[in-house]
């Protein structure tokens, strides 16, 4: 789950604006920067993760069903996809980091949550490379970590545009839904390859 601690990233300098023209999502302003180094876990994730396969067959890892899960949903519509890569995945156990890695906070590879399953930003990291290798770009995803206002704690879900629509694949909710209709999630950063936003109400 997310930590208390990522709301130390509200804590920056205003950045300009990235050239793309972002819908609102729940309700935020955001502040756009390309330099990802105040985000450690999501770096040491992507090193792990382009490290490739060849690391992935032990205890902690495997690319079991990948592959073939990706080809099964290869050329179906967005809709298709978006609602089949939600409901694989939510269906993984969700586990603690903690009791997981013994770490408080540890953002896990596709590959380590296919082995070991996950906590919240887990599964919306295994959705958004799983969606990447489906051909969604980057730009049009980001892992979102944000409050949830009804449990007061960190959360995280995954954020994909569909044109003018932000839609959430999220690992409380079954379906995919827009991100919009759900009012008790404040967002605090999003992040993706090619950057990150802070976000302020």
């Amino acid at each position: 789950m997310m930590a208390a601690a990522g709301l130390l990233f509200m804590v920056v300098s205003a950045a300009p604006a990235e050239a793309r023209k972002y819908p609102k999502i729940f309700g935020s302003i955001e502040l756009f920067s390309a330099k990802t180094t105040r985000f450690p876990k999501w770096l040491g994730m992507l090193d792990r993760f382009q490290g490739g396969t060849k690391l992935c067959e032990s205890a902690t890892c495997t690319t079991k069903g990948w592959k073939e899960f990706i080809t099964d949903l290869q050329g179906k519509d967005l809709a298709t996809q978006l609602r089949e890569v939600n409901r694989a995945f939510n269906g993984h156990r969700y586990i603690l980091d903690i009791n997981n890695w013994g770490e408080e906070d540890y953002w896990a590879t596709p590959y380590q949550f296919l082995k070991k399953h996950g906590d919240c930003e887990d599964y919306a990291i295994s959705k958004y490379f799983t969606l990447k290798a489906l051909g969604v770009p980057i730009e049009d995803m980001r892992v979102v970590a944000l409050r949830d206002l009804n449990l007061n704690l960190g959360h995280a879900v995954l954020v994909v545009y569909v044109g003018d629509q932000p839609m959430m694949l999220d690992n409380q909710i079954a379906s995919v839904v827009p991100a919009n209709s759900v009012k008790h999630y404040n967002p605090v950063f999003s992040i993706n390859e090619a950057g990150w936003w802070l976000h302020r109400r």
